[in-house]
């Protein structure tokens, strides 16, 4: 895959490695009954249970433990009977079904300990666990990687869950171990005092060690340092949404209703793999979304002049190599029939245009041909030199973007998923008359350069832009990848359906009227 110009005399070209990516997918019945390590104190009282497939064995063999301390350790951990995995997996089941889980997490990874520790960790909490019971030989108990897992569930439950263990056949092999709590620490308890007291930073910093010693090797060092000095600040609030509208308010709706579906271009370039969760956020918000690849428009088969609107996707156009979005572009801009397309597609008043990620990159080198888009700036390199693929916070900004109407002020949680998004403007290019539509912000929703929170180092944290009527509107985050709540890895549990992101989307129906 390649495109080749010329520059002047000058021969371009930007060229894609052929590569195979082999994906395999398995079906849920129900994506929001997910399960993750996530400690939960918004249940109200909860308790932490370990089902123990080793049935006490506590077999050190090949154990982590083991390794650090040069020792052989013996037998490892084995499926001895495969009943017991069964019978585990359909326990889980049932009680997921039942809403009895409110966390899991695997023991078979680093033990017992190390399961617990991920689970405060994932958390932000403590734990109070006592080892009377299941860990007197405290090192084999809380270090052997024997099968089983560790659940939470609120107290309220807990016959109803020792029910279920019954019917499972694994009473006998699970114990109640101890509960959350929310003041950071980590206390064990053998009788009645505590056996060890950890500090919670302390143990989260020996835990990330070793990924932040091998981060400042491969990364850009000083955005290694500055995402552990974020990572040990106790006092984040975490992702903390702000909204300035109802996101459960179908503003499309009466245009839905009335069956005219106006014809949006999902443009695709080679490579591109975010037309799909684009082509659904149009669909679902009122249009007709018709996928367009670039070769039907050089080949004349497809119009752009035919579509109310163009959404350029984003996700690795030319194997996601450095300069792709300029790559994209280039095939426009040095096209003659091409560039008259779009030239006169941009110049329409009543057209409008989304550019999402490498879509960002490529309408922002499309500049000179849309109308109040010349002081738009390039998007370079990641700051971390590395592809980022991050859940951030993005403040949307009082601009004129279609998309944006009424939103102004609201901070979402948004995917980002891109390796070269860091703004860049040229001397003949303004930042104060870009037309800024959205900036990364902190926990806090303070303006933000602090990485990770800002992902790819952009100065003052800016991530979107818009033409001065506010028809084309650009930014690198992947709001297309999360305009459904169950798209996002985290999201406030009384956000319904749609998450604040379909608003966008419904904005742009109800400006094609």
């Amino acid at each position: 895959m390649q495109t080749v110009w010329k520059d002047g005399d000058t021969p371009q070209r930007t060229v894609s490695p052929v590569s195979l990516v082999i994906t395999g997918f398995a079906r849920v019945s129900d994506v929001r009954r997910t399960l993750t390590p996530q400690l939960r104190l918004d249940r109200g009282d909860s308790e932490l249970w370990l089902i123990d497939l080793g049935v006490g064995r506590d077999r050190l063999g090949g154990s982590a433990l083991t390794q650090v301390f040069n020792r052989n350790g013996g037998v490892p951990p084995d499926l001895d009977d495969p009943k017991r995995l069964r019978a585990l997996f359909e326990l889980v089941q049932e009680a997921n079904r039942s809403g009895l889980l409110l966390a899991y997490h695997d023991r078979s990874d680093g033990g017992a300990l190390v399961t617990l520790l991920e689970m405060a960790f994932a958390g932000h909490c403590g734990l109070e666990i006592r080892l009377d019971g299941w860990a007197e030989a405290t090192l084999r108990s809380l270090f052997n990687e024997e099968l089983g897992a560790v659940v939470q569930i609120a107290v309220a439950n807990r016959e109803a869950f020792e029910a279920l263990l019954v019917k499972h056949g694994l009473a006998g092999m699970s114990h109640r171990i101890g509960r959350p709590k929310e003041k950071l620490g980590i206390k064990l308890y053998l009788g009645g005092d505590a056996m060890f007291k950890w500090n919670w930073t302390t143990l989260f910093e020996a835990w990330n060690d070793t990924s932040y010693a091998m981060q400042r090797l491969r990364d850009n060092p000083q955005s290694a340092d500055a995402e552990r000095e974020w990572r040990l600040d106790d006092a984040d609030p975490g992702l903390s949404p702000k909204l300035s509208f109802d996101p459960a308010e179908d503003i499309a709706a009466g245009y839905i209703r009335s069956g005219k579906r106006p014809r949006v271009a999902v443009l695709r370039e080679q490579g591109v793999n975010g037309q799909v969760e684009m082509a659904a956020a149009f669909t679902r918000a009122g249009f007709e979304a018709v996928d367009v690849h670039m070769s039907d428009l050089a080949s004349g088969r497809i119009k752009l002049a035919d579509f109310r609107g163009l959404a350029a996707c984003g996700g690795f156009s030319y194997g996601d190599v450095l300069g792709a979005g300029r790559g994209w572009a280039t095939s426009i801009l040095y096209n003659d029939m091409l560039r008259a397309q779009f030239t006169a597609f941009f110049a329409d008043t009543s057209k409008f245009a989304l550019g999402v990620c490498n879509g960002c990159q490529m309408l922002s080198q499309l500049k000179d041909i849309i109308p109040g888009a010349q002081h738009w700036p390039k998007f370079l390199r990641n700051a971390s030199e590395q592809y980022e693929a991050r859940l951030a916070t993005l403040e949307v900004l009082d601009s004129p973007s279609l998309f944006f109407k009424g939103m102004a002020g609201s901070r979402i949680p948004v995917a980002v998923a891109h390796g070269e998004g860091r703004v860049s403007f040229s001397q003949s290019c303004s930042p104060a008359k870009a037309g800024a539509a959205a900036r990364f912000v902190d926990h806090r929703g303070k303006p933000t350069e602090h990485y990770p929170l800002n992902p790819n180092g952009s100065p003052g944290g800016q991530a979107g832009f818009t033409a001065a009527d506010g028809r084309v509107t650009i930014l690198m985050p992947h709001p297309e990848r999360v305009f459904r709540s169950v798209q996002m890895s985290w999201h406030p549990e009384k956000w319904g359906e749609d998450s604040p992101w379909m608003r966008m989307f419904r904005n742009a129906r109800v400006w094609c009227g």
